[in-house]
C-alpha cells in the first residue's frame, strides 16, 4: 500500500511541477482509496501534500524568474479569505455530498485542462500581464472557496484563469499558479485545523515526501516536456477518476467512512 502511494505521489508531484496544479484533485482519492483515510482527514491531508509540492515547484521556477509576483500576491489574499469560508462549509456536509459535489468540479477541470493544452508554448520571455485588480479579486475569492471546501490546491482552475482571463503566458501561469497554491493551500490548511480537523502524520508524510520529489523533478524538466500531451493525459486521468468516484458513491456505497 505504501509502495503504491509512493509511486502515485511521484506522479502527482510530476503533474504539479510541470502543469502548475492538479495535485490535490488526485491526492484526495489516493488518500481515501489507497491509504484508507476518512474523507474529512483526507481533504485536510491533501492540502499538506499539495502545499509542500507546490512550494518545491514554485521555488524551482522562481529561480528562473518565471513567477508574476504582483499577480500571485494580489490573487492569494482574496483566495485565502475564500478558503476560510470554504473550510467552514466543509464541516457542514456529509462525505457523500462532498464527493458528489467534487465530481463536476473534476470534470470541469478535465475540460479546462484539455482546452488549455493546445495553448502550451515556450513563453518564458513573455511579460507578466497587468489585469485590473477587481478581476483578480473575483477570481481569487472563487478559487479560494473551492480550495477550502474541497481541500484542493486550486491549480486546475488557477492556470486556466491566468491564461484565458488574464492573458498570462502558459509558462508564467504555471509558475505563478504554484506560488498561489502554496499560499492559499497553507491558508486553507490552517482554516481546516482551526475548525478542528485532524490528520495522520505518518500517512500524510508517506504521500507528501514522494510528491515533493516528483514536483522538483517536474519543475526541472517541464521546459523539455511536451506540455500539450501532458495536459491532455491529465485531463483524461481526471475525467476517468471522476467517473469512478461517481460509480463508487452511487453504486458501491462509498466513500469509506461515509
Amino acid at each position: 500500500m505504501l509502495v503504491a502511494a509512493a509511486g502515485l505521489g511521484l506522479l502527482i508531484g510530476l503533474i504539479v511541477g510541470s502543469l502548475g496544479g492538479g495535485g490535490a484533485i488526485l491526492a484526495l482519492p489516493v488518500l481515501v482509496y489507497v491509504l484508507d483515510q476518512p474523507i474529512g482527514p483526507a481533504s485536510t491531508a491533501s492540502l499538506v501534500v499539495v502545499a509542500v509540492a507546490a512550494g518545491i515547484g514554485a521555488g524551482a521556477l522562481a529561480a528562473r524568474r518565471q513567477v508574476c509576483w504582483r499577480l500571485a500576491l494580489t490573487f492569494s489574499a482574496p483566495a485565502a479569505a475564500g478558503a476560510l469560508l470554504g473550510a467552514l462549509a466543509n464541516t457542514a456536509v456529509s462525505p457523500r455530498v462532498l464527493v458528489l459535489s467534487f465530481v463536476p468540479v473534476m470534470l470541469g477541470a478535465a475540460i479546462a485542462t484539455w482546452a488549455r493544452a493546445g495553448m502550451a508554448e515556450p513563453d518564458v520571455e513573455r511579460a507578466c500581464p497587468q489585469p485590473r485588480t477587481d478581476r483578480i479579486v473575483v477570481a481569487g475569492v472563487s478559487v479560494g472557496l473551492l480550495t477550502g471546501f474541497f481541500g484542493v490546491g486550486g491549480g486546475f482552475l488557477i492556470v486556466p484563469v491566468l491564461t484565458l482571463w488574464m492573458d498570462a503566458g502558459f509558462r508564467r501561469a504555471v509558475a505563478t499558479s504554484l506560488v498561489i497554491i502554496t499560499l492559499t493551500g497553507s491558508a486553507a490548511l490552517v482554516s481546516h485545523l482551526l475548525a478542528g480537523a485532524t490528520i495522520s502524520a505518518d500517512v500524510t508524510a508517506a504521500l507528501a515526501l514522494p510528491t515533493a520529489l516528483g514536483a522538483a523533478g517536474g519543475a526541472l524538466v517541464s521546459a523539455r516536456l511536451p506540455q500539450a500531451l501532458l495536459g491532455r493525459v491529465f485531463a483524461v486521468v481526471v475525467a476517468s477518476l471522476a467517473c469512478l468516484l461517481l460509480l463508487d458513491v452511487l453504486a458501491l456505497g462509498g466513500p469509506p467512512g461515509s
